[in-house]
């Protein structure tokens, strides 16, 4: 067999790599477009700013429509009323009174991904480092400070260990603080430096102190850090992705306990007492949960049916007690600004 034939041969086979990629993109998009014809119109709410000046969610909208992916705004009053369209587009969302922040993802091809700061008018206002597949995004309540967290290894918080995180705090208004991975460590008076040492899932306490999920060797724990120390210390084992109560006294978060790989319970940790509350959610929810106000934590839960590519936001007591219930349907990504 020649060079020549050699060449021309695996040209052939790159060109029907090319067409079949080509033709598969093309045929997801057809699906998409027909399902997206098919889908009920979204009813429409009033003027943004009008919205933006009481109180209100902001969310991810994941209705079947034009508006699919599209940051919706409610009234905290209507949750499941009418929802007023932003122009950005995000697959992760966090806001606070005039700043909100979006990981958003471009698809093709070869998918590419961005995180951007915007401003109260939903305009482009920065751009900040992001490496890796979007998963969590927060603000600080001042928005002063934000945190964005990536996978840039595997793609799932199943199995620590088997993937690895990038999570950096920028100051909305300066430079950024740092990727917090290099923080050091501290569990149980000693210090981590394990390769496999990973931190995601911030929520600030102030300007300095924050919680955050670490990670190694297989186990997770809740920190606190200091931005201005460059160090966390470990609170409590079996704690991913918290959130700060309104009061600053509990924190929300994901356990995994004694439940199959993949899967989480909702519980709720006293900072004051150390006693641990498990939510009356039954489901797994892989989700940074958010306050509704100091009784109720909400947090997004995929649809169970097979195809759907939708989602909605459930609420439930913080206290264990009651049944929970859905907050806002064909929604992700919640956050209550006030």
């Amino acid at each position: 067999m020649s060079l020549r034939f050699r060449i021309a041969l695996l040209s052939a086979v790159l060109l029907l790599a090319v067409i079949g990629a080509t033709g598969y993109v093309l045929n997801i998009r057809k699906n998409q477009a027909t399902a997206l014809a098919a889908a009920p119109v979204v009813p429409q709410g009033g003027d943004l700013t009008t919205l933006r000046a009481a109180p209100h969610l902001v969310f991810r909208s994941t209705a079947l429509g034009p508006e699919y992916g599209r940051v919706a705004v409610v009234p905290l009053s209507a949750p499941d009323g009418p929802r007023t369209f932003t122009p950005a587009s995000c697959e992760r969302v966090y806001a606070t009174n005039d700043d909100a922040i979006c990981l958003s993802a471009k698809r093709g091809l070869v998918t590419t991904y961005q995180a951007q700061l915007l401003d109260s008018s939903w305009a482009k206002s920065r751009e900040l480092t992001l490496t890796g597949i979007p998963s969590r995004a927060r603000l600080s309540r001042d928005g002063t400070l934000a945190a964005t967290t990536t996978f840039v290894f595997g793609d799932s918080y199943a199995n620590p260990g088997q993937f690895s995180t990038r999570t950096v705090v920028t100051r909305t208004a300066g430079a950024e603080v740092g990727d917090i991975e290099d923080f050091k460590l501290v569990v149980g008076g000693k210090a981590i430096t394990a390769a496999d040492k990973n931190l995601w899932g911030v929520t600030f306490h102030d300007d300095d102190k924050f919680y955050a999920t670490a990670a190694s060797g297989g186990t997770t724990w809740l920190v606190e850090g200091s931005l201005s120390g460059r160090t966390v210390k470990a609170l409590r084992s079996d704690v991913e992705c918290p959130s700060l109560s309104p009061d600053r006294t509990r924190v929300a978060f994901k356990k995994h306990g004694d439940l199959p790989a993949g899967r989480w319970r909702l519980a709720v940790h006293d900072l004051r007492t150390g006693t641990e509350t498990v939510l009356a959610e039954q489901h797994s929810v892989d989700d940074q949960v958010e306050w509704l106000d100091d009784g109720t934590v909400i947090y997004g839960l995929p649809r169970q049916a097979d195809g759907t590519a939708s989602s909605d936001v459930w609420a439930v007591p913080a206290d264990g007690s009651g049944t929970p219930r859905v907050l806002i349907k064909d929604a992700w990504s919640p956050a209550v600004v006030r």
